[in-house]
Order: structure tokens, then C-alpha cells, then sequence
């Protein structure tokens, strides 16, 4: 079994290369997903944010309301790294968990973490290979402008409330440029996996 991780910046495309990869045969280990799964109702991450939070970040059934507590915590850094250091733990312990289950049932798997904030967070341990989709940050501009419809200013402020993709292509060990034609990105992302799959195979 081989694992990589997977990050990027906001609209740069890590979830087109991520969905190339699974259609090629990679596990798909969503951060995003397991962060959903702990913060369920009566789970701990679920108990702690209530404690932290209180339940005005709670939808009537009781799920978390992620809209709600997203823009509580994103101009407040303190409040950001408390949400963060509750959910973290619990996610990196879900994946951990999963990765010792597949190194059982799927020996010769290509397994991909696919972790938004994978430096930030330090997730980056037993890794084989770190890998960035980059986009310059004017075509993610332009992205997050057509695709979720936001003010210029908020586009600007979610850009800017990320490390700088200059900064993780210089931490990756394989970058992957999406800021061509699809065409493009899709072969980059298969000669990746080709590698990754043979490398699994092969046990290196």
C-alpha cells in the first residue's frame, strides 16, 4: 500500500484531481467527509463544540450548522485554531483508523488523503508522496467568482485566509498545475497515479 496526500488552495481544482484519481482506482480518504461523520449529534467533537459554541450553532436537529459556525470563526483566528484544535484530533484518529483497516483488507491500494488544510494541520506524517494542485491565484479568483457567486472582497478574503499556494507547491513533492485546459490536468493526474499504483505494487 502506498499513501499520498492530497491539498491545494481554495478553487484550484483538488477535488477534480481527487475524482480523476478514484475513477483510476485510488482510495479516497475525504477530510472534509470524516469532519462531517465526528461532528454528528452525540459524537465528542460534537459535545465539545456545543460546550464551546452553545447550541446557537445547532440547526433544530441537532446537526451542526457549519454555515453558521464558519463565518463565526473565520475573521477570529482564536476561535478558528479552538474549532479546529476540537475537530483535528478526531479526524486525524478516523483516518488513522481507516489506514490500518485498508492495510489489511487492500495491501497494494494507492490510498489518498485528500486534506484541504494538510500543512496547516501537520497531517503531512507517513506520507510517501505530498501532492498540490496548483492554480495561479487569479484564476482562483476568477473560479470562486463564477462558481459560488461572492463579491470580489469575500473571494479576495477566502484567497488570502489560506497559505499561499506559492508556499505548498514549494512543500509538495509533486505539483500538479491545473491552470490549463481540463485535458491537461487529467493526464498529470494519471501519469501520477500510474506511478503511485506501480510503486504500491511493487511494496516501494
Amino acid at each position: 500500500m502506498i499513501i499520498a496526500g492530497l491539498t491545494g488552495g481554495i478553487a484550484s481544482g483538488k477535488s477534480t484531481v481527487a475524482a480523476i484519481f478514484k475513477g483510476a482506482g485510488a482510495v479516497i480518504l475525504d477530510a472534509d467527509v470524516i469532519a462531517r461523520q465526528v461532528v454528528a449529534p452525540g459524537r465528542p467533537a460534537w459535545q465539545a463544540i456545543g460546550e464551546r459554541f452553545g447550541r446557537a450553532v445547532l440547526h433544530a436537529d441537532e446537526t451542526i450548522n457549519r454555515a453558521l459556525l464558519g463565518e463565526l470563526v473565520f475573521n477570529n483566528e482564536p476561535l478558528r485554531r479552538q474549532l479546529e484544535q476540537i475537530i483535528h484530533p478526531h479526524v486525524r484518529r478516523a483516518m488513522d483508523s481507516e489506514i490500518q483497516r485498508l492495510r489489511k483488507a487492500k495491501p497494494q491500494a494507492v490510498v489518498v488523503q485528500d486534506i484541504p488544510l494538510l500543512f496547516e494541520t501537520g497531517m503531512t506524517g507517513g506520507m510517501a508522496e505530498i501532492i498540490v494542485v496548483y492554480a495561479p491565484r487569479a484564476l482562483q479568483l476568477k473560479r470562486l467568482l463564477e462558481r459560488d457567486r461572492m463579491g470580489i472582497e469575500e473571494a479576495w478574503a477566502r484567497i488570502n485566509a489560506q497559505m499561499p499556494i506559492e508556499e505548498k507547491c514549494r512543500r509538495a513533492t509533486i505539483v500538479i498545475n491545473n491552470s490549463g485546459p481540463p485535458e491537461a490536468t487529467h493526464a498529470q493526474a494519471l501519469k501520477v497515479y500510474a506511478d503511485l499504483e506501480d510503486r504500491a505494487c511493487r511494496g516501494t
